[in-house]
């Protein structure tokens, strides 16, 4: 019998004798072939990079149908994003060097480079007049499966076409894997019946998890700030929207307002000339005749609350031969009806705060503002706000009681703020600056939103401390690395031609970086400086917080490329924080994924220069999530620590259901096993007001009267109430030993050590039962009545919501983990006991 190279092997082995050193062709392949590479014209390059190959260069054969081995990083998201016309070579030095147009015109590059065409160098950006022509490659048309595709071609051996081919169907491989979905548990799981597991604690191994394990991070995106958790009730109040914040049609400075009259509505005519404030240019001039008024429809309407108070102030002032007189303030229902009525006084001909409290008589879901001036003349209206009494805490100036109040019932540990792109802005123009977000909200300055809006900052850098003070959460405040948006789309006053136009290849100018370094350094000692010493603790103390908000962590950057650009001006700001303030950890980045070229070389770079602490970002499948849970696993424990600071499950249509709920639940339990090296996590992002969602999906959903919680919102509540300050080593032995059966169930147990209480989690992400037996430690001192929370339903469900009750647990006991299902067992330190 012919023997096989598997049992000659086994024989080898057995008589202690070396495999075969080497491996001989089997086929008869060529030495060498014909590489083309090329980008496809019908999607302009958008694909990225790809190849074919030819042993003749008459016949081509495409590499792995199709596959993109390299895509282009530069422009605003998706469509922008192309490769036009790659000219690609390998040099004499044996490196690849890949080089493209990222416009049309040709006047602007990207560059890359690879040893093997698989890993290639972060991307670069340049100018140039005319294309570099590659010297050791020629230009070639082909026709390609009926498409006649421009390219380059070169002779390779054709062990490297082998090596594209084995990684891209390795790829493809794991890309089966993480688009596993539950629609097809019904085949992969055919047949399958209740699987028992045993599950033994083992008391012995036990390791410290973060005390800030589990946060959230807000963004003003998707109108999460104005019309949001900013409880301002007038929109456009300061008349400084303009054409430029979005795409919205008919934004200006008078959006949102009208002025009234007997035979009518007309605009409103809007000023400049001697402002309230620099930084707040617009006012309205309102013209009094019987019958005008001014009138503001709110964000999609004020929603107002029988018997609740609401605080309205205006700034107003009268010009020359204008008389002074009251202004009637009331709210009108939807069919015009008076729900609540004031008034103020303006006599002053200076600008002027004037203030006054409404009542409601009755409950409104749209209702409207209108002024109805009582004087001769005319005149000058600006800053016009109503605010409910009633918001978190009574804060003036806060947030939305019911919204808030919300965020704080996932009982977060810390909160990263202002956003992720909003911090670094749609070009170098549009970096959040955090000292125009604060002090009196007439002298605030308005920004663009990346997200394409506008923002009133009402909602800035003091509300957004005091709103961490408020729930007991560390701030966490992210500011940019002095490069704008990696996806910016805008150019910026610095621009030189089209370079400047793209984002992530440009920066704060290098003579403008000193100041930009003190802005970043004047924020923590707005937060932590002295009331009395300091300028910035002043004026902290000024806005009526003497004592120091503790500032302990600051982000610098937000998914940046890792770009020399990046580099220089993150390592600026870096050494002078760790200099002036090495109490406080920085936070810094490590790209826009969590893998591929910016991804590793972001490592390299904290590494080399000692970031304590990066964050990683990354929006996976369901399947991503079941299929990688070892991978923190993989981490050098002495390295950096590890903020996960985006993160969430996405499906077609990205429904946020059971299925995402639990594919997140189970790899926090891989999160918890790993926190000595992850410290920090949070879902992106918190918020979504209904009919103004830029992304989804989101965490809450909401309108005007309503908050609606997602099932992905009640699992990590169920996180955020049961953190432990220590991770207590679990095994799970099943009687099904099939892959996809072990993967989709989560184990994680930890001590509380506040309380003294243990918590057990346990995710099933199969359409059967588990039957588990649950072996614990010692439970002296423990109540063995436990508290045990459930979240469980159909793949699809979608307004799934927990459900509580008691069980009775001890060292041994039994709980069959529904089909679907998250559970955590609560089993609490016994009161009575003075241990």
């Amino acid at each position: 019998m012919k023997k096989t190279l598997l049992s000659l092997a086994i024989a080898s082995l057995a008589a202690g004798q070396p495999v075969c050193a080497t491996v001989e062709k089997i086929y008869n392949e060529p030495d060498s072939v014909y590489l083309f590479s090329y980008a496809h014209p019908k999607d302009e390059g958008r694909s990225g990079l790809k190849f074919a190959w030819s042993p003749d260069g008459d016949k081509w054969l495409s590499v792995s149908d199709g596959f993109a081995y390299l895509k282009c990083d530069f422009g605003r998201w998706g469509s922008e994003k192309r490769m036009i016309k790659p000219l690609l070579e390998k040099a004499e030095d044996g490196r690849w060097y890949c080089r493209w147009q990222l416009t049309p015109s040709g006047k602007v590059w990207g560059t890359s480079c690879s040893s093997d065409l698989l890993k290639w160098s972060p991307q670069q950006y340049v100018n140039a007049a005319e294309p570099v022509v590659p010297r050791l490659a020629t230009a070639r048309q082909i026709v390609l499966n009926k498409d006649t595709l421009n390219g380059y071609i070169q002779k390779v051996p054709y062990t490297d076409i082998e090596q594209l081919i084995r990684f891209a169907e390795h790829k493809k491989y794991r890309d089966i894997q993480n688009n596993e979905r539950a629609e097809q548990d019904a085949v992969r799981f055919a047949g399958l019946m209740p699987v028992t597991a045993t599950i033994k604690v083992d008391a012995g191994q036990v390791k410290p998890i973060s005390e800030h394990l589990v946060g959230i991070f807000f963004e003003d995106i998707n109108y999460a700030a104005d019309g949001g958790l900013y409880a301002e009730l007038i929109q456009n109040r300061d008349f400084e929207y303009s054409v430029k914040d979005g795409s919205r049609e008919g934004w200006d400075n008078g959006y949102a307002w009208s002025v009234r009259q007997l035979e009518g509505a007309s605009t409103v005519t809007i000023a400049s000339e001697n402002p309230l404030h620099e930084n707040n240019p617009h006012y309205a001039v309102l013209q009094v005749k019987p019958g005008v008024t001014l009138q503001n429809d709110g964000f999609d309407g004020i929603s107002l609350k029988k018997g609740e108070r609401y605080d309205f102030s205006l700034f107003a002032r009268l010009p020359e031969n204008s008389k002074g007189g009251k202004i009637l303030v009331r709210l009108l229902d939807q069919a015009g009806k008076e729900v609540a009525q004031s008034a103020v006084h303006v006599s002053s001909k200076e600008w002027k705060q004037q203030r006054t409290v409404l009542i409601a008589n009755a409950d409104v879901h749209a209702a409207v503002l209108s002024l109805e001036p009582k004087l001769t003349g005319t005149v000058h209206l600006d800053m016009i706000s109503l605010f409910p009494q009633n918001t978190f805490k009574g804060r003036k100036n806060g947030l939305r009681a019911d919204l808030a109040q919300t965020l704080a019932d996932l009982h977060p540990r810390f909160v990263r703020f202002p956003g992720g792109c909003v911090a670094h802005g749609d070009g170098v123009d549009n970096i959040y600056d955090w000292k125009g977000s604060i002090g009196a909200l007439e002298e605030r300055k308005p920004l663009r939103n990346l997200w394409g809006y506008h923002q009133t900052r009402g909602l800035g850098y003091h509300e957004y401390f005091l709103f961490c003070e408020d729930m007991g959460a560390e701030p966490v405040p992210v500011v940019a690395a002095g490069v704008p948006c990696q996806n910016s789309g805008t150019c910026s006053h610095h621009s030189v031609g089209e370079l400047g136009c793209g984002g992530q290849q440009g920066g704060i100018p290098m003579e403008e970086m000193p100041q930009y370094v003190q802005d970043v350094l004047d924020l923590i000692e707005y937060a932590n400086g002295d009331a009395k010493k300091t300028v910035w603790g002043k004026k902290r103390a000024q806005a009526g917080h003497p004592r120091p908000f503790n500032l302990k962590y600051i982000g610098i950057g937000n998914e940046d490329l890792i770009t020399d650009i990046f580099e220089e001006r993150f390592t600026m700001i870096f050494n002078a924080v760790k200099e002036k303030y090495p109490e406080v950890t920085v936070i810094g980045t490590v790209g826009p994924f969590y893998e591929g070229s910016d991804y590793e070389e972001g490592w390299k770079f904290a590494s080399k220069i000692g970031i304590p602490m990066v964050d990683e970002h990354y929006y996976n499948t369901p399947g991503w999530f079941i299929n990688n849970q070892d991978f923190y696993d993989r981490y050098d424990r002495n390295k950096a620590k590890v903020y996960l600071g985006e993160y969430a499950a996405h499906l077609p249509g990205r429904p946020n259901n059971i299925e995402t709920a639990l594919a997140e639940a189970l790899y926090l339990t891989s999160v918890e096993r790993n926190a000595d090296v992850v410290t920090m996590t949070s879902y992106a992002p918190l918020l979504a007001k209904e009919g103004h969602t830029q992304w989804n999906p989101d965490l809450i959903y909401f309108n005007n009267t309503e908050v609606k919680p997602t099932v992905g919102y009640y699992a990590q509540q169920m996180y955020g109430q049961n953190v432990g300050s220590e991770y207590i080593a679990s095994s799970v032995t099943l009687d099904n030993t099939q892959d996809a059966v072990e993967k989709r169930i989560g184990v994680s147990v930890v001590r509380d050590g506040k309380t003294g209480d243990m918590i057990v989690k346990l995710v099933n992400l199969l359409p059967v039962a588990v039957n588990a037996q649950v072996e614990l430690p010692s439970l002296e001192g423990m109540d063995t009545t436990a508290v045990k929370t459930v979240l469980a339903g159909k793949p699809t469900d979608k307004q799934t919501r927990p459900v509580s009750g008691t069980m009775e647990v001890s060292e041994k006991f039994g709980y069959e983990l529904p089909a679907y299902s998250f559970t955590v067992i609560r089993i609490n330190k016994n009161k009575n006991n003075n241990r």
